[in-house]
């Protein structure tokens, strides 16, 4: 029940955040494209593969993802999750949710899964890039703090053991080692609904920047809502509205070539 109203309570609020950035998310568009990418890469080194997308709460879902599968003639299935870091409320609810459809449908295939890469040596590298990519568009002389944001998650989780927190800063430090040394802050975005949420928050953190910010957002490899209202609308006019007038994200990591090098890298061994 307790679901249900918040639900209830943020559909208008979220309908007019998807209309500030064109009516709709293009997160189907960019997996699609990070999904042909790694084929492409994949078949150039002799795999046979094909690709669905599976998405948990929103289409095309589990269902229709073994549909297609099933269709192509897939003889085994690699679960590839697009969050780096692991939680019980991300990948963890992704692997049930398969688990249930495959029980429900009877299916037989073998599968194997890829749940975590936070500190794949590619991923930290196509971070680093996008990353410098930002810091480019400095003057040569500035300074500017590293905002590092993460999606959030209730505390209750992190206080049952989900290794999340941890996960993050691992990619945190493996980003750093690979950029000059900068000042730099991290916080934890997206809160929704009365629990207790990880602190500190990222829209706590902009009022400690210094006066120039990039933002670094490490758990999230395309763009969508988070990245697109939440980093560049919501808290970009709150750094503004504190006279912070050289606030910018970094590139998402989309399709950009040196990621789907990482994704490939990761694959491809599970497929020998």
């Amino acid at each position: 029940m307790i679901g249900r109203l918040i639900a209830w309570r943020r559909t208008r609020e979220v309908r007019e955040n998807y209309a500030k950035i064109g009516g709709g998310s293009p997160l189907l568009r960019w997996t699609t494209l990070q999904g042909r990418g790694l084929v492409e890469r994949l078949a150039g080194r002799g795999h046979d593969v094909v690709f669905a997308i599976a998405m948990r709460y929103w289409n095309p879902t589990t269902a229709e993802g073994l549909d297609e599968l099933e269709r192509a003639g897939a003889e085994r299935i690699l679960a590839l999750t697009l969050y780096p870091h692991y939680s019980m409320a991300t990948t963890g609810s992704s692997a049930t949710e398969l688990a249930r459809v495959m029980k429900q449908r009877g299916t037989k295939l073998q599968v194997d899964r890829i749940d975590t890469w936070y500190d794949h040596p590619g991923y930290l590298d196509a971070l680093a890039l996008r990353t410098r990519e930002g810091l480019a568009k400095f003057g040569p002389d500035a300074r500017p703090t590293l905002l590092v944001s993460a999606h959030g998650l209730p505390k209750h989780f992190i206080d049952a053991g989900d290794p999340y927190c941890e996960h993050i800063r691992i990619t945190m430090e493996g980003l750093l080692r690979r950029l000059p040394e900068l000042p730099y802050v991290l916080g934890y975005q997206s809160r929704v609904g009365p629990v207790e949420w990880i602190r500190p928050s990222t829209d706590e953190v902009i009022q400690k920047l210094a006066r120039d910010g990039v933002v670094v957002p490490i758990s999230f490899v395309s763009d969508h809502v988070e990245t697109l209202y939440e980093i560049d609308l919501l808290y970009g006019g709150q750094a503004r509205a504190q006279g912070i007038t050289n606030f910018r994200r970094m590139e998402s990591l989309n399709d950009f070539p040196p990621f789907l090098d990482a994704l490939a890298s990761l694959v491809e061994p599970k497929l020998r």
